[in-house]
């Protein structure tokens, strides 16, 4: 439990707490000593005092032998009251105490109520063995009473206090501004590690772009220098991979272009000529032919528009063939209404503002493939009963937090699908589609969000910057 508490401590709060047992240590162990030293004081001083109350009431006893019982026995305190840590009591033979002085009753006394007694708990850790002594008193060969001599501590523990107060406050004094300084100091010692642990979840996010300052401290400064130099690399990696990434896609989209070329060029026109040969062969063999083969020929034709359904699907699928021809809204006002007429249960809203004919071959196949990848997903998976299609041109300076993070370019593309379905299991491994929008996005130095929440929709956000504005397509046409 204290092992696991430790390890959440910040390095700052472990040297300061430390620092704080240290001086818990050493306090206790000052303590000692001075609970120690001022017990050995107490009794030095009492004991002095106690041998010079003793000589001080013989000699008085031995002075006062001419004078009568009552005035001895009266005058004995009054002689003896500037006495310092003691108590002195004047008994008769019966044990009554006929009068009493002590330390507090003086001058010094007077000092001592202005200083103030000591704590009960402090007073009882210096007290020492109470020391009693007592003397008779014989005037003329006969025992009038009896002095008694107690040793008094009070006033010593007191002034004690008094000092060991006026240490213990110092020293909290000085300690605390020694933790405030060390606070303090330990703040900017490790102010490097914090922005290290900061630029690492800048990479975490893929952030390869950030670099930290070089701090004062040279073992610090060579970490620093490692990060940046990993950030680097990071960044030149990602850039390569992201050229690659992209000449990969540009490869993949010429060849399909070239494959949709060949099909719409060779096998279709061949199907077209296939079905307009049996089509003229049925309509002149009439009635007069074998029945069998007037079959045949109907089943050769039926054959022949299924090939060609299915190659106009594998147009479709290759590369639009509109795309590049048509303004892309239009491009993508076409998809969504053949996906309502496929599935007429559902209602589709497309939103296409402030949008040019083309931004180029790249951008224009990435939009339409990540909107058609989206509906399909939507349509199959989501059992949603509405779907939301916007794409526009935006700023770098409008609300998107995915266009800010994009500073390079001056306008982005922003695409969202947005539907009401069931949401994405976050335990689903994304397909195959995801990926691919993920690739296709990210080669054109775009970010690809998808946010869902289960029984509350998906919606798929994404923002392709504009680095090169391509030309409207009146240009591209002439």
């Amino acid at each position: 439990m204290l092992g696991e508490w430790w390890r959440r401590l910040s390095v700052r709060a472990q040297l300061l707490t430390t620092i704080l047992l240290i001086d818990l240590i050493a306090a206790l162990a000052a303590c000692s000593v001075i609970i120690f030293q001022t017990r050995a004081s107490v009794q030095i001083e009492v004991a002095s005092s106690m041998k010079l109350a003793d000589l001080l009431v013989q000699e008085s006893i031995q002075m006062q032998q001419d004078v009568s019982a009552e005035v001895v026995l009266s005058n004995l305190p009054l002689q003896l009251r500037f006495l310092r840590h003691v108590r002195i009591s004047v008994h008769d033979l019966d044990g009554n105490v006929i009068t009493q002085r002590s330390l507090s009753e003086g001058a010094e006394g007077a000092r001592t109520d202005d200083r103030g007694a000591a704590p009960a708990w402090f007073a009882a850790l210096m007290a020492t063995p109470a020391e009693r002594h007592q003397f008779p008193v014989d005037v003329k060969g006969r025992r009038i009473g009896t002095v008694v001599v107690t040793g008094e501590p009070t006033d010593e523990i007191a002034e004690a206090w008094d000092h060991t107060a006026a240490l213990g406050a110092i020293a909290i004094v000085l300690n605390a501004a020694g933790i405030a300084l060390l606070y303090l100091l330990f703040g900017r010692v490790l102010e490097p590690i914090a922005r290290l642990s900061d630029g690492l979840a800048d990479l975490e996010r893929r952030n390869y772009e950030v670099r930290l300052p070089p701090p004062d401290a040279l073992e610090f400064a060579a970490i620093t220098a490692r990060f940046n130099a990993l950030a680097e690399a990071l960044h030149g990696l990602q850039t390569e991979n992201r050229h690659l990434n992209q000449r990969l896609i540009t490869v993949q989209d010429d060849e399909r272009r070239t494959i949709a070329l060949d099909l719409h060029d060779e096998v279709g026109p061949s199907l077209f000529g296939l079905k307009a040969m049996v089509s003229s062969a049925l309509a002149a063999a009439g009635d007069n032919s074998d029945g069998k083969l007037n079959a045949r020929m109907r089943e050769m034709l039926t054959l022949i528009e299924h090939m060609q359904a299915v190659n106009r699907n594998l147009l479709n699928r290759l590369r639009p063939m509109a795309l590049g021809h048509v303004p892309l809204d239009d491009v993508l006002s076409e998809l969504i209404r053949d996906r309502q007429r496929q599935h007429p249960q559902l209602t589709f809203s497309f939103s296409g503002d402030r949008l040019k004919d083309s931004y180029g071959d790249s951008i224009d196949l990435t939009v339409y493939r990540c909107v058609q990848e989206s509906l399909t997903n939507a349509m199959k998976h989501a059992a949603a009963k509405r779907i939301d299609v916007s794409v526009e041109e935006i700023g770098s300076d409008l609300g998107s937090d995915l266009a800010s993070d994009l500073a390079s370019s001056t306008s982005c593309l922003q695409v969202s699908i947005r539907d009401d379905g069931r949401g994405i299991d976050p335990n689903h491994t994304p397909g195959h589609g995801i990926l691919g929008m993920q690739e296709r996005v990210q080669a054109l130095g775009g970010q690809h969000v998808l946010k869902s929440e289960p029984a509350r929709g998906t919606t798929v956000h994404i923002v392709i910057p504009l680095r090169n504005v391509a030309p409207r397509m009146a240009d591209s046409v002439s």
